[in-house]
């Protein structure tokens, strides 16, 4: 029996660099919902880039934001994953030194940055539709950090080397799309963050399927009874996953069809 269908957004939902889900996707959410079957959306992007996203069933869905550092079920929080300050000062400072990435700190009420990249802020307005406000200095950001992501457009191999040497000791650190570096607090993936939610809705882990590309999506993966990786996965994500597949609407297809 399926009780709810939890999918990673950028490179699987959204494929081929596309930056608007196929509406089919809406239809398919309605019809799981009338036989009782939770879809979740979950990303590495923003709680309000998200809703956006799914507008026309933005209230029919939860969500499990910032890489599982924020989890929303019809309006509540369930839980949250913080980033102690001092950690997140120091990664940021890294960041400076590092010079070619930009960064990006997620708190509850928004997102901040101090990087006067037009390039970035375009992709931020744009393509995420994430709710930001510039500040000449993160130092002066005063809430608590739910996740520290740093952007390269040159890709994330030098990125993610240079932070992982510096801090994979301290912190969880995942590549997240192409250009996206993450830092997410120790307590706090999307595979928690998925645990979490279906404990406090009293569905098992077993009853569902979880579909990701990237390895921010691995303990997700690992969670659900059944999870599929896409067929343009990172290397190695096909290794976490019972099933690969090309169309996450034809495998949700097939569910509405044996329900």
């Amino acid at each position: 029996m399926i009780q709810y269908i939890a999918s990673d957004l950028d490179g699987t939902l959204l494929r081929n660099n596309a930056t608007e889900l196929n509406p089919l996707i809406f239809d398919q959410i309605r019809r799981l919902k009338e036989r009782g079957i939770l879809f979740i959306a979950a990303s590495g992007r923003q709680y309000h880039s998200i809703r956006h996203l799914f507008a026309p069933v933005k209230d029919d869905i939860a969500y499990v934001a910032e890489n599982g550092s924020l989890c929303i079920c019809q309006g509540e929080v369930i839980s949250r994953g913080l980033i102690g300050r001092e950690l997140g000062l120091r990664i940021i400072d890294a960041g400076r030194e590092y010079k070619n990435c930009h960064p990006l700190v997620s708190c509850e009420s928004t997102a901040y940055t101090d990087s006067k990249d037009e390039q970035f802020a375009r992709q931020m307005k744009e393509l995420f539709h994430n709710k930001v406000e510039y500040i000449p200095d993160l130092y002066d950001v005063k809430e608590p950090f739910l996740k520290l992501a740093m952007c390269d457009f040159k890709g994330t191999d030098m990125l993610m080397k240079y932070f992982k040497d510096r801090f994979a000791s301290e912190i969880s650190i995942v590549t997240s799309g192409n250009i996206w570096v993450d830092f997410i607090a120790p307590n706090a993936n999307k595979g928690s963050a998925l645990e979490g939610l279906l404990n406090h809705l009293g569905l098992s882990a077993k009853n569902g399927i979880a579909f990701g590309d990237q390895y921010n999506d691995v303990e997700m993966l690992e969670v659900a009874g059944t999870s599929y990786a896409m067929a343009t996965a990172a290397p190695g994500i096909a290794y976490y996953a019972d099933y690969v597949t090309r169309s996450v609407e034809e495998v949700v297809e097939d569910v509405l069809a044996a329900v």
